[in-house]
């Protein structure tokens, strides 16, 4: 490959760190940074993640790393990938390989020590660019011509790389989310559309991990359009019918949460539970995504002060600030609903004056019976007292209801 030019210097390109791995691989074979850091680098964009492809078989690769007194992290090997482990840094090495047979799931491989096979492999254009430890660049299959008009394009026949791997369907909506700035490729989109279906063999967390970093993308709503109209969200979210709420989200929250942009993109008529189970959610994920299109409080428009205490006290400032937002998304904003979140800000959760403890000194055996009183002491506390009473009433409360239960 030929030099297509120089990326000015970058301070992950010369940290000790990322020297010491290239140092490593230097006395064996060749090396050049690829993917998504010289991309985003190019652009000028944060970095966040370092990868280097290298002309070197992975098992040499590990016995270079550990001679030089590098931790190896050893998950992908057979797919020639391993981690190199630098203090906190890690970087992904992967050795230059090409697709033997693919399942569009899965994928044989060998490996090669031609850099322009291992472009020819890749999914997309932006990120076949590689870049040598001095910041020369290379530009096999023109990515950078493609990065420059904001074009996400599949690296030659776009079925053919789809059949790879159908996961670079919901790939390709996620660049253009973040990358793409002019129409759709036409190619592109008819062969995601085709191989839609295909995406129903892969796992929910394969899934999700892409729908989620799609979420966060400046340009979500446009990539979500263009899998609406073209049948593809129905494939991974059917429950979607409307993206109303989602872009009214977008329109007032502070940074992007993927979950709740989720939550946004689902009605209170969804069932959460099935979404939850098909994109194979973790326990606290799913609680949220319940608790976001089921709320077991609901907030209402112009709520009482006590009602707001309630809420917080119940879930928590972060989970009522997600509702504040979902309810202005879905119905519109109302007279102080900003308000609402700097009060959220500022919470403070009071801690019940008296404890399981207190029961058990007045006599109750350690069992059910502690926990019920329990429950009736808060529930008291926070509903007729707002909070107020201090310990002194609280145990005075707690005595009337031993009382009671003793008779």
């Amino acid at each position: 490959m030929q030099p297509v030019g120089r990326l000015s210097p970058q301070t992950w390109m010369t940290a000790p760190e990322t020297r010491a791995v290239f140092s490593a691989l230097a006395s064996y074979g060749s090396a050049r940074f690829v993917g998504g850091c010289v991309r985003d680098a190019w652009l000028g964009r944060p970095v966040q993640d370092i990868d280097i492809a290298t002309s070197i078989i992975p098992e040499h690769v590990v016995e270079l790393l550990e001679r030089a007194g590098i931790k190896v992290g050893i998950i992908g090997l057979a797919h020639g990938t391993i981690t190199a482990i630098v203090g906190e840094w890690r970087i992904e090495i992967t050795t230059l390989r090409h697709d033997v047979e693919t399942d569009g799931r899965h994928a044989s491989v060998a490996f090669t020590a031609d850099w322009q096979v291992d472009a020819s492999r890749r999914d997309f254009t932006i990120n076949a660019i590689y870049c040598d430890a001095d910041g020369t660049l290379y530009d096999p299959v023109r990515g950078l011509t493609d990065l420059q008009a904001g074009r996400v394009k599949f690296i030659g026949d776009a079925s053919t790389r789809i059949s790879e791997d159908a996961l670079r369907i919901l790939r390709y909506f996620r660049f253009y989310a973040y990358f793409g700035r002019c129409e759709p490729d036409v190619e592109g989109l008819d062969a995601c559309r085709s191989a839609a279906e295909d995406l129903r063999g892969l796992s929910g967390n394969r899934i999700v991990s892409e729908v989620f970093q799609l979420l966060a993308a400046p340009g979500s709503i446009k990539a979500l359009k263009l899998m609406k109209e073209r049948d593809i969200l129905a494939v991974i979210l059917p429950e979607v019918v409307s993206l109303q709420c989602l872009q009214g989200l977008i329109g007032i929250e502070d940074k992007p949460d993927p979950e709740r942009r989720l939550a946004a993109l689902l009605s209170e008529a969804s069932n959460s539970s099935a979404v939850a189970d098909r994109l194979q959610l973790s326990k606290q994920q799913r609680e949220r995504l319940q608790l976001l299109t089921k709320p077991s409080m609901v907030l209402t428009e112009s709520p009482t002060e006590k009602y707001v205490r309630r809420i917080l006290y119940r879930l928590g400032p972060s989970r009522f600030s997600d509702l504040v937002l979902l309810h202005v998304a879905r119905f519109g904003g109302f007279e102080g609903w900003q308000k609402l979140l700097d009060v959220a800000e500022s919470w403070v959760h009071p801690l019940l004056p008296v404890k399981g403890a207190d029961v058990v000194a007045m006599g109750i055996k350690p069992g059910p019976s502690v926990g019920r009183l329990i429950k009736v002491i808060e529930y008291w506390w926070e509903e007729e007292t707002d909070f107020r009473a201090d310990r002194g009433e609280c145990l005075k409360k707690l005595g009337t209801l031993v009382s009671k239960e003793r008779v």
